[in-house]
């Protein structure tokens, strides 16, 4: 007597969509992150133009230009961090008025404020790139949290002030002490930044824990 054919579990092959290739999954991920990049770039030029405060003897302006690069930075990872950092700079640099001020073209790069641009897209990468490093080896809330910490102070507020201090010194007249001097005047407020963007940033990847997975 014919059996007939036993009923098992079908085959993951049969039924996935033939239509969907690997390099299909791949272009859709590069797809989402050069989004993830045009999308931040945007937000740090947004955060760059709002009204800033400027301070010191040669009247760097207080903008909320930091808090955008260390929470691009803490949120995307290293590449995507510092592409879009990087992206922001140099559309700045190329013209547009996305700089604090309202200012933008090549002539930033021989003012006072040229060392903490460049030091921007610097910090941007290295600021990711630590916080993904962190997130993947961390558990806990609290321990995640004081790692982003460190990721903003060690490749943000450090990292801007190494590139900073010099330029400002350069363009602005002042012997390195002097411009060390003037560049104390951010600190309380750049700290401040850091653990704003520190808690911001935890709360993303919690919602999102997927994120720091993808780069």
């Amino acid at each position: 007597m014919p059996t007939s054919p036993s009923v098992g579990p079908t085959p993951a092959s049969a039924t996935s969509d033939p239509s969907r290739s690997p390099g299909d999954h791949r272009r859709g991920a590069s797809g989402f992150d050069v989004a993830l990049v045009g999308v931040f770039a945007a937000f740090c030029a947004v955060m760059s133009v709002l009204p800033a405060i400027p301070v010191g003897p040669v009247a760097v302006p207080i903008t909320l230009q930091t808090l955008a690069v260390y929470l691009t930075g803490l949120v995307l990872g290293g590449r995507r961090g510092g592409a879009a950092v990087l992206l922001y700079v140099l559309v700045g640099v190329a013209g547009l008025p996305v700089f604090a001020g309202f200012r933008g073209g090549p002539g930033v790069l021989a003012g006072p404020s040229a060392g903490y641009i460049v030091g921007f897209a610097v910090a941007g990468f290295l600021t990711g790139a630590i916080a993904y490093r962190v997130l993947r080896r961390s558990h806990g809330s609290g321990a995640r949290l004081l790692g982003l910490l460190l990721a903003a102070v060690v490749g943000g507020f450090l990292v801007t002030r190494l590139l900073g201090v010099p330029g400002l010194a350069l363009n602005g007249g002042l012997t390195l002490r002097d411009a060390f001097l003037a560049d104390l005047i951010y600190w309380p407020g750049d700290l401040v930044k850091c653990v704003a963007a520190a808690l911001v940033a935890a709360a993303v990847h919690r919602a999102f824990p997927r994120l720091a997975a993808r780069r």
